[in-house]
């Protein structure tokens, strides 16, 4: 790893093309550039370095209401279970069966890592879009879906319902599926891959055969087309999410594919639901959002959604944004299921990209990486620090630096020098007050 870190002769060349080319990021203002570099995109995909992050949210969802009010942007998909985000969106969208609003849906959210969604910067924008659609009809609204594959029980006791009042004779066929998985409900899915390593039947055939079953009858659901489009595509989730956690166990990258192919499939579905001219914002992790052919994940044979957009839509219609940061607080946890608690982070090991940044100089700033042309960008992959919900500080070095050709890997890069922590929902003192110094604005 340690060949990933520029050297001091690199360092002095890299940080001075950035003292030049890089924008200043002072206020809201300051992301001009950005907007002229994304003009008539279709797709854009706004990253983060940590999924626990404070700032990270804070721009994104500022950029995101632009990107909706000026741009025309119909949805924001992100690196969330299904179910959960559709009722969000229900809520957003002024369903009269979803008017508890955004703090009681997103409160809701149980699944570990809880504070992902669950947190007060989402509750800010959530209710952002539901006042921006009450005066819109339907078909204009913008919505809010996750793009994640690890809801198959969530997914399972949606269509459930569904089909026990749309389709009797096709909800035989999900309780068929349900007694499969039955026997692993209460272990996620980690139980059942490990069923079927040693035992080679699975669940597959029955939740293929339900998928199929609901697309062949997709034309007489059609009391609500968004609660339609909601049963198909838990089916789908269920399809993938099986296929996940068989290959989960095996480790590798198959796994890891699954699941960017689920989200860009996803995307697909999305985009063609909401018409011919629909455009996307995504959030995801810098991992999903960032092309992986200019990282070290192309050579474990590893791609991700940002890479799979940009070979469908084109170049043109795709940009791909990366955040990072020096230093911080974070919102992560010990391991995986643990409680979620407050992390520091140190300062980015020397030589890495956030190092390079701060080193140019400590302010926050903007880049457009098409203006980062040079030889040294373009032909050396340094550590690009990347925080999982599992986070141990003092071990970073080895596993949270992934090799990156920044200028191949994001169209723009927003770098904020230091940065705080999430404000989760799941452990304010009073759970239904918003935090007294919560800050609104970016």
């Amino acid at each position: 790893m340690s060949d990933y870190f520029a050297r001091s002769s690199k360092s002095e060349e890299v940080t001075g093309i950035i003292k030049q080319r890089a924008y200043p990021l002072t206020d809201k203002g300051s992301l001009d550039p950005l907007f002229k570099r994304i003009g008539d995109a279709r797709i854009v995909m706004l990253g983060e370095a940590s999924h626990g992050t404070h700032d990270y949210y804070n721009w994104r969802s500022y950029i995101s209401r632009r990107l909706i009010e000026e741009k025309g942007f119909n949805f924001i998909a992100v690196e969330g279970d299904w179910p959960d985000c559709y009722r969000l969106n229900r809520y957003i969208k002024n369903y009269a069966d979803e008017g508890k609003g955004a703090f009681k849906v997103l409160h809701s959210f149980n699944r570990w890592p809880t504070w992902m969604w669950a947190n007060w910067e989402v509750v800010a924008l959530a209710d952002w879009l539901q006042q921006y659609n009450l005066a819109l009809p339907l078909n204009k609204k913008a919505g809010f879906y996750g793009l994640d594959v690890y809801s198959l029980w969530e997914s399972m006791e949606s269509i459930m319902q569904y089909l026990g009042k749309k389709d009797p004779q096709t909800l035989k066929i999900a309780e068929e599926v349900f007694k499969c998985f039955e026997p692993y409900r209460y272990q996620e899915g980690r139980s059942y891959a490990r069923a079927t390593q040693f035992v080679p039947e699975s669940c597959e055939n029955e939740v293929v055969r339900l998928l199929k079953e609901i697309r062949a009858k997709l034309p007489s659901y059609n009391t609500d087309h968004e609660n339609v489009f909601n049963a198909e595509q838990n089916a789908l989730v269920m399809v993938d999410a099986e296929r996940y956690y068989r290959a989960m166990i095996h480790g590798g990258a198959h796994a890891w594919n699954i699941r960017d192919d689920h989200m860009a499939q996803t995307l697909d579905r999305l985009l063609k639901f909401h018409g011919e001219k629909a455009k996307a914002i995504i959030w995801a992790h810098n991992t999903h959002v960032g092309d992986a052919r200019a990282t070290s994940m192309s050579w474990e044979g590893m791609f991700n959604i940002g890479e799979l957009a940009r070979l469908k839509y084109g170049d043109d219609k795709v940009v791909l944004v990366g955040f990072g940061s020096y230093k911080g607080a974070v919102i992560a946890g010990s391991s995986w299921g643990a409680s979620m608690r407050k992390i520091e982070v140190p300062p980015a090991f020397g030589g890495s990209w956030e190092h390079l940044l701060h080193t140019a100089n400590s302010d926050n700033k903007l880049l457009i990486m098409s203006e980062f042309n040079q030889d040294v960008f373009l032909e050396n992959h340094f550590g690009h620090r990347a925080i999982g919900v599992v986070y141990h500080p003092q071990y970073e070095q080895y596993g949270n630096y992934v090799p990156t050709i920044l200028p191949l890997r994001y169209d723009a890069f927003i770098y904020l020098d230091e940065t705080s922590a999430l404000h989760p929902l799941h452990i304010q003192p009073d759970g239904h007050q918003m935090p007294e110094t919560f800050p609104f604005g970016v």
